[in-house]
This record gives C-alpha cells, structure tokens and sequence, in this order.
C-alpha cells in the first residue's frame, strides 16, 4: 500500500474540487466482511490523470460518469482515473471490505458480557479506505451522506443527525434489518467521517436548540446512568464556555458521544459524533483525577469542532493546529467551565513530562516541523505524541502568558473567520494573530514552534550585606515569561509564600530584595512555560525536607516535575526521591500530585533505574509511604486519595500475603470493597509473584465474563512464571492474527516483569525479529503495541541496547515499528546511565 505524499496532496488539491460522498454500507452481510457502495461528486478544474484511495477485499465494480473501470487497474490502494476532462464527474464503486480487530477502519467487537456486536469507524490519517474510497487528504473537503443497513435491533450513529428509513423483513437464513440514513454534513475532511452503529444503550437531552446524546454498550449501561448528569453537564458547560470565548458558532446539527470498545486513542474529534474509548464508563471505583481526565477529554474534542473540523489543517505537518489547541482549550476551559479546577496541576504531574520525555529523544521535532519533515502519511502518524499534545499546549500557555489572552482570543476568532469550512497553515495562524498585537509573533512562532529540545532555568543567589540577588541562568535559546515563588519557613513548619516575582528571561537584569534569602526559590512557579526547572542546593535542601508544607499543589507539582527530571539526568540519586516521596507523600492532599509521584516511582524508579539487588528496597519504599497514606485515610474522609494509596500498595507488594487476604475477603482492610479493577490488579501481581495458578485465573474470568475481565485474564496468564505460560502468550502475541488489539496489549503488559527477567532471557533476542514482522504483518496499531508494550524494557544491559540497534537496520521495518524502537531503547539508553551514575 502507498502512502500519500505531500506532494501528491498538493497536485491533486490544484487539480480537484470534490463535492459529495454518498456512502452506502450494509452490515448484515457476514462477521468478517461488510458491503460498501460509494458514489462520488467531483469536478475537475483542468484535463488531468489522477486516483482514488481504498483498500477493499474485492472492488466489485467501478464506474466513471457511467463508463466502467476495470477493478484489476487497483494497484495496492489506488485506483487510476485517467484522461478526466474539465468539469463534473461521478465516481460509483462497489466493494467488499473487511472487518477490523485492530481499531483501525470499521471495527467489529462482540461483546463477551452478552453476545451483543457493535461496529464503529475510527478513519484517521488513512484508514477511511478500509471503509469506503476517498480521496483521502484533509484539503479536499466535501459534504458526506451515509445511508446504512444494520441488523434490526440496531441503532446508527452518524456525522448529521440519523434517521430509520426503511425495514426488511427476516426472509429464510437472513434476519430483519433496518436501513438508516444521516443528515448531509458541512464539509469536512475525510478522516473526520464517522459510523457508529449497535445495540447502544443511549441517554439524550437538548441543550441550547441543540439535540445531544451519549452511547455506550448495553452491558456498560448501568455504569453509563450512573455518570451522565455528570458527563451532560460537563458537555454542557464546555459547550456554553466555548461559544463565549468563539465567535463562530458550533458547526453542526448535533452532539454525540459514543463510548466504543477496543478504541485506541482516547477519543477522536468526528464532528458531530465524537468516539471515544468506552474505559472512560467507569465500571469500578475511580479517584477524581480520573474523573477530572474524562472530562478533559470531552473538552478537548469539543475543541476540536472549532480547531480541526471548522478549521482544518492542510497537511500534517500542522498537526498541532489540531492537538495543542485542543489540549490546552480543554485544560483551560475546563478549568473556567466546571468543578474541575486542578486541571493545570495534572498537566504538570501527567501530561507534560509525556513532552518532556519525548522532545529529549532523537525522534524529536518541533512542534511545528517543516512540511519537507512530513513527506508522507506514514510519516506524519509518527507525530502524534508528547511534542504535537503536551509541548503544544504548553507553548500556547507560555504564548497567553506573554501575549495577553485577550489578544490570543482576538486571534483566534479572526483564524476561525477567515478559514472557516476550509483549511489552513501555521502562516495563517500567525498572521490571524498578527493582526491584533504589536509584539513579533512570527518571531515568537519560530523560535518556539520551529525549534526541538527543552531549555533548562536554574537560579543563582547571592546573598549580601542586608539581601540577596537572583540572576536566572538559562541553558536553551526561548524567551520565557514566568514567575519565580520565594517561600520562608514559619514557626509551624509551613512554607510561606512571600512574594510572587514576574520574570523575563534572558534578561541582564539582577533582582534584588532586602532582607535574608529565602528558603526555598521555584521558578515557573505556576507552570508557565515549557522547561526544565532546576533548583538552587538551599531550595533543593528545603524541597526534600518540606515539600508536602509549600501550600500551592501547582508549586508541589513544579517541585516534584524538578526532582523528577533530575533523577532522569543522572542529578539525583533515585533513592533520594524515594526517600522524599516516603516523608511527603502521606501528608500530600493533591490526587494528581500523589498518583504522578508513585506512578513515577513505580514504573521507573524501582522497576528501571534501580538495580536488581535493590528493587526490593525500593518498592518497599513505596510501600512504607502507601502504608501510611491508607492509615491517614481509615477516616473515609478522602476515598481518592485511598484508592490511588491501595493500588499503589498492590503494585509494589513484593510479597503475596496481605493482598491476597483481601482478595479472599472481598475487601481491603478499612475499605474499600473490592470491585472489578482492584481484583484484576490483585489477581495480576499475584500472577507475577506466582502466588495463582491459572486455574484460579479461569475461575476469576467465569465470574467476570467481560471484556475486561477478558483482557484482565489474557494479562494474568501472561504473567505467570511458568515456560508453560510465556511460550502460550508469546504464540498469541506474535502468531495468533486475530488477537484484537486490547488482547494484544494486555497480553503483551503481563509477559515481562522485572521480576521474571531469567525466566524469559532467551526471549529477548527473539523479540526484534517477530516484533518488527507482527507490526509490517498487522499494521500500525498493533506494530505501536508491539513496540511499546511488548518491548523488553526491563532487561537493562549492553546486549539488549545493541540486539535493539542492530534491529532498526531490518529493511522490513515499517516508519511506526522505527520510531517506537527508536524511543524505547533512547530510554533504555537512559535507564542504562542513570544506573552507572547511581553506581558512580
């Protein structure tokens, strides 16, 4: 199959006009294929040759302007249109296409609770070819129209609001079906176009003239009432909020929201019916953060309606005109909108160092990369990560911090005026900025959106006769506009905040105060900017003796972001943040700040950058702080933050006992009952400590039949330390193609553990080889998962790194399978250096 130029885009953009896609699909065809018969209205502005996209099983026919194609001229997924005159044309083809089980297409996913099926499309980048022909770039936009037959007790979701038109009786071997049909659409791109369709389990409303409605599966239906109220009024508010900040107004004809099975990002902004992964219907007990992330999410691909469908990119190489507008719209507006105003402080402690990671690897790019960068799809699908989401809209933070938001808000409806319904370019944004500021923005842009890496800030006190001074050092070359905290020490302990100082840097200024220094300095206090923030040797000293006492969550967010990535740089020893975590951790009141500290800890700190011999003491570590979170919360008073305590404590258990008493009881000691999740994650480090055999395994799924409970045992078999069980799940990884993507991925996170690293050694040299052959055999989701959980992570030494390199020279590796390799051993790398410094 070819990926798309760029330059093919651009030629057939100047060649082309496409007007109208009329979609037909009939799902009642079969379980492994489904019908698609698709008539396209285009006209051409000069004689020209050009092609189509699709990636069918069996194209059936084709015809244009009423002349038939010969469905053998398919090459790959294009299928020549030669000789077309200037003018109209129609495009009619029928084809046969297959189901997906990777989340890419139309996915097919029946549901184990209760035998019910559901399908739904997910058409990003080019995936609306396994779906229906297009002419698949996001700068061709046309009205779309799906006419769809489903299985009777079906309901159709669409892009415009859907409409049952027709029935059809059960004849002999064929059941009762029901033909649905959507409202024409605006135009929009594409991979914007969207079907869901299933035995949903609905909840409707209206909200301002406007028809909106949530979807789940039936199984998850009881779960999904108990959170609407909830979800609609986050909707709702979000919703209100963006039409006071925007001029232009929604869109489109309605607003749903479906929760979809085995969906692979977190949702995809379709205008009109946004997807999103049915996790986000809690069926087990969650802590707000979490509650507070779904509803980020909503607001984020609500923004999406504005930044993406209203206004949308004309090729990927502007793929943060969509995602870091939309990330930081939805922090923002979450924030203003809704109860949830400790969004900024979950960035920091969640979303940004997912950024900070990814722009210290060598796959970085800037957040606005050249277009000669992104010569391709294949290529711009690699940009979908940390730099394109987290270093986006942090440098949005950074740009309303030095531009005023009113300003930026002037921009931005000026974008959304001039290039409504169409498509447009950084230059376009820069200048729709332009016009309301004096300042350079365009010098701005480039230094911030066209450069890679992080700056590092580090203060320099001096203290003399009477006060001190603070010079700020800068390792990097953007400007920043930021706030440096000073705090004092009060007689109870606490840490004071005494003033709040606004900065530029570079700047040859010196500040200088009166008095004696303070305590503790952070600069970026706050979270302004994207940078590295280091801490002079008095604040480093009083941060790792009074942290939990600074007053602000933000600040200890900053504060523990600090730690973190000195740790990461080999400035730390990890243990000294373990220590530190230990002291602050049980007096911490901020869910975002306790669940980012332990999941660092946990996931890096005891189970990369500590050796082996010292593992144990580490996570014991973890598990004296966690011991005395859950003591702290025995009141009930605060069931979050004794949540996030108790699965911490599951995760770190170096020793099955306690854990597996509650799991016999039904209850953690002092609470809380345990629910589906907390069993699965019980079960599962039982697994690994080899404490369960697999027949309990097979009993805990008889009792949970989900597709949770599913995935749940597909994780746990797999982690069992047996030669039995890791050679069965590495057939299922590897060899087993209709493994679907969420079976894969849990399969893949229960094979390796630190713990098991001799047992599954002989492993290691074979992962490379089969994983770069399952990514080029299934395609790009499953090649992502292979890479990034099915990777030995664990096994830190030379001869892995190396096996790895040696690895990328495979002719066989697809763009995805690279990029994931090349970001996991940089890490590797990492964890490999910041073990000798710790040796050191």
């Amino acid at each position: 199959m070819s990926a798309l130029t760029r330059n093919e885009a651009q030629l057939r953009a100047q060649l082309l006009d496409v007007h109208h896609y009329a979609v037909t699909l009939d799902l009642t065809t079969g379980d492994e294929t489904f019908d698609s018969t698709t008539v396209i209205r285009f006209s051409a502005r000069t004689p020209a040759d050009t092609f189509v996209e699709l990636k069918p099983e069996e194209l059936r026919s084709a015809t244009l302007d009423g002349h038939p194609l010969d469905p053998a001229a398919l090459d790959g997924n294009r299928l020549p249109l030669t000789g077309l005159t200037e003018g109209p044309h129609e495009l009619r083809l029928d084809a046969r296409m297959r189901y997906s089980r990777t989340g890419e297409g139309l996915h097919r996913f029946t549901d184990p609770a209760d035998g019910e099926t559901y399908v739904y499309t997910q058409m990003f980048m080019d995936d609306v070819q396994r779906v229906f022909p297009a002419f698949d770039q996001p700068d061709l936009k046309a009205v779309f129209e799906f006419t769809v037959t489903a299985p009777a007790h079906w309901t159709v979701l669409a892009n415009g609001t859907t409409t049952r038109t027709g029935e059809r009786p059960a004849t002999g071997d064929d059941a009762a079906a029901a033909t649905w049909t959507s409202a024409p659409t605006p135009v929009i791109s594409t991979y914007l176009a969207a079907v869901a369709a299933g035995p949903w389990h609905s909840v409707t409303t209206e909200h301002a003239g406007l028809p909106f409605g949530i979807h789940c599966r039936k199984s998850l239906a009881p779960h999904l009432d108990a959170d609407a109220d909830e979800i609609l009024s986050v909707t709702t508010a979000c919703y209100d909020r963006y039409h006071e900040k925007f001029t232009e107004p929604y869109p489109f004809d309605s607003y749903d929201q479906a929760f979809v099975p085995e969906f692979n990002a977190g949702a995809m902004e379709n205008p009109g019916l946004v997807t999103f992964r049915d996790e986000f219907v809690f069926r087990s007990a969650v802590t707000d953060t979490e509650r507070q992330r779904r509803a980020m999410v909503i607001a984020h691909e609500m923004a999406h309606m504005w930044f993406g469908d209203l206004v949308t990119l004309a090729w990927f190489d502007d793929i943060w005109l969509n995602e870091s507008f939309a990330e930081y719209m939805g922090y923002q507006t979450l924030t203003e909108a809704t109860r949830f105003t400790g969004t900024w402080t979950e960035f920091g402690m969640e979303r940004k160092p997912w950024g900070y990671a990814a722009d210290q690897r060598p796959s970085t790019h800037p957040v606005a990369p050249a277009p000669e960068d992104v010569p391709d799809t294949a290529s711009a699908l690699l940009n979908f990560d940390g730099i394109s989401y987290a270093k986006g809209a942090s440098a949005l933070r950074q740009l309303v911090a030095w531009l005023g938001e009113k300003d930026f808000l002037a921009g931005i409806n000026t974008h959304f005026a001039r290039h409504k319904f169409a498509n447009a370019t950084l230059a376009d944004f820069v200048d729709s900025l332009a016009a309301h500021t004096d300042r350079d923005v365009h010098a701005w842009a480039d230094i911030w959106l066209r450069t890679t890496g992080i700056d590092t800030l580090t203060p320099r006190i001096q203290e003399g006769a009477g006060g001190w001074t603070l010079t700020v050092d800068r390792n990097g070359s953007r400007p920043h506009r930021i706030n440096a905290g000073t705090y004092t020490r009060a007689t109870d302990g606490l840490l004071e905040r005494t003033a709040l100082l606004d900065l530029d840097v570079p700047t040859d200024e010196v500040l200088s105060a009166a008095g004696p220094r303070p305590d503790l300095l952070v600069l970026n206090d706050g979270d302004l900017t994207y940078a590295k923030i280091r801490l002079d040797e008095t604040s480093l000293e009083t941060a790792l003796r009074g942290l939990s006492r600074i007053p602000d969550p933000l600040t200890r967010a900053v504060v523990w972001g600090s730690l973190r990535d000195m740790v990461r740089d080999g400035e730390l020893d990890p243990f000294d943040y373990l220590h530190t975590l230990e002291a602050h951790i049980p007096e911490e009141s901020d869910l975002a700040v306790v669940q980012g500290v332990l999941g660092f800890a946990r996931t890096q700190i005891a189970d990369r950058y500590a050796a082996p011999a010292a593992r144990d003491t580490a996570l014991g570590l973890i598990t004296a702080a966690t011991r005395a979170l859950l003591r702290r919360t025995e009141d009930g008073t605060d069931p979050g933050l004794r949540l996030a305590a108790v699965r911490a404590f599951i995760d770190s258990a170096t020793q099955p006992d306690t854990i597996a008493a509650w799991l016999a009881d039904g209850t953690v000691a002092g609470g809380p009952e345990l629910d589906p999740e907390l069993s699965w994650r019980i079960l599962a480090r039982l697994a690994v400590l080899g404490a369960i055999d697999a027949d309990t395994i097979d009993a805990a799924l008889e009792a949970d039949p989900s597709a949770t409970g599913r995935q749940g045992a597909a994780r746990c078999h797999a982690a069992l330390p047996t030669d039995e069980a890791k050679a069965a799940a590495w057939q299922r990884l590897f060899h087993d193609d209709d493994l679907s993507n969420y079976l894969f991925t849990a399969t893949a996170q229960g094979f390796w553990q630190p713990e098991q690293t001799e047992l599954v050694q002989d492993y290691v040299a074979r992962y490379y080889p089969e994983a770069i052959a399952v990514g080029a055999r299934r395609g790009p989701a499953i090649g992502e998962a292979a890479g990034r959980w099915a990777f030995p992570a664990h096994h830190v030494d030379e001869a892995n790194l190396q096996a790895g390199h040696t690895a990328l020279e495979d002719p066989g590796i697809t763009p995805m399978m690279r990029r994931v390799l090349v970001d996991q051993l940089d890490d590797l790398a990492r964890t490999l250096r910041v073990r000798g410094a710790l040796d050191s």
